[in-house]
């Protein structure tokens, strides 16, 4: 996938790209539901990149970021492993197979989003790795916040938008949107704008570890930095209002979900 220090992922000496006819996506896709991962606050990434000392730079990267990462360091490897994925990171430079063949592969047999990385600039390389059904592409060297943040970009696409209930319980909170008020054993609880979006999402899914990329995304849109405190200080401020931490329960490097009373 490339070599990266202080953010940034480098690359070797590209290889040129053909000019293929490209593989039309299905008529009526698949509509693309939560994956287990999904489900479970963790999105699987799939590297797909020859070069190792880079290819570990970026898995490490993205798992401090709460991901969970596979690598594949052939296109063999990548079309037999790539629907276990939620998305696909695909360097176009194997060593095995030409990258567009194997992006038409994947976009021929799934759904399964692909970001494909290339070393070369011009516009008709980019405009080629788009037509073989990627969908985006990026060209090295390139910051990992910005790798993540199109992921992120990507994910808010592709996936459907959780049904949000108008009053939800969960004995004895109770929450409303339609008066936005929180109510606890009856009492009402004042809390800001955010504060009532926040905790409605968890309540909303209350057995689902939300990551925080999802909670940025839905919460916040894309205003909040990606290393920024805003969602920790919303969720103390959460907990004190309620009396008790144990309402919104933090899983390390993934996300938040509503706990148990």
């Amino acid at each position: 996938m490339g070599q990266f220090s202080t953010g940034t992922i480098r690359h070797g000496k590209p290889k040129r790209l053909h000019a293929n006819l490209p593989t039309r996506r299905p008529l009526h896709p698949v509509v693309p539901q939560l994956t287990e991962q999904q489900g479970q606050g963790v999105l699987a990434i799939l590297a797909v990149g020859s070069e190792e000392s880079g290819m570990s730079e970026l898995a490490q990267g993205l798992r401090r970021h709460g991901y969970r990462v596979e690598g594949a360091a052939t296109g063999t490897k990548a079309l037999q492993v790539h629907r276990n994925a939620d998305l696909v990171l695909l360097d176009l430079d194997l060593p095995d197979l030409d990258g567009l063949e194997v992006c038409r592969s994947i976009r021929a047999s799934s759904q399964t989003p692909v970001i494909a990385v290339t070393a070369r600039e011009s516009e008709l390389d980019r405009v080629l790795v788009l037509q073989a059904g990627a969908d985006d592409c990026m060209t090295k060297p390139y910051g990992i916040r910005e790798l993540m943040a199109r992921m992120d970009a990507i994910m808010r696409r592709i996936q459907p938008q959780w049904p949000l209930e108008q009053v939800i319980e969960h004995w004895p909170l109770r929450i409303d949107v339609n008066s936005r008020e929180v109510r606890l054993d009856g009492r009402l609880i004042e809390v800001t704008r955010k504060e009532f979006d926040l905790l409605h999402l968890l309540a909303s899914w209350p057995d689902t570890v939300i990551p925080r990329q999802q909670l940025t995304a839905q919460v916040w849109g894309d205003s909040v930095p990606l290393r920024g405190r805003t969602i920790d200080t919303h969720v103390s401020s959460l907990r004190s209002k309620l009396g008790s931490s144990s309402w919104i329960v933090t899983v390390r490097g993934v996300g938040f979900r509503l706990g148990n009373q």
